[in-house]
């Protein structure tokens, strides 16, 4: 099943700029082994924002949520990360789906 991540990462005022980066570098170990591994279809950052949106593959919603428990940033710094998750259908099965509608309606 694929789904499509968005990450938004904040951080507190009792942590500085740097105790940011190394989890972020420590969570960008994970998601490049996960990339390789083929888990993670791809992944962005956007600029300008600390914000990171990803496109993954895993067999269920249960895996997923495992995952994300797993992570190093939420491990680290949950609290402070917010992921937004939606479900990916496959656009050539949509299309296929569509096109035997059409078909069935023409019957």
């Amino acid at each position: 099943m694929l789904y499509f991540l968005d990450f938004k990462v904040e951080y507190s005022a009792d942590m500085s700029q740097q105790d940011l980066f190394s989890v972020w570098a420590k969570e960008a170990d994970a998601a490049l082994g996960a990339k390789q591994a083929g888990v993670v279809v791809d992944l962005w950052k956007c600029v300008g924002q600390r914000r990171v949106i990803a496109v993954v593959n895993v067999d269920s919603p249960d895996t997923l949520d495992q995952i994300s428990f797993d992570l190093p940033i939420m491990r680290e710094m949950g609290q402070h990360v917010q992921i937004a998750v939606t479900p990916l259908r496959r656009y050539e099965d949509f299309a296929n789906d569509v096109s035997q509608r059409l078909q069935r309606e023409d019957d």
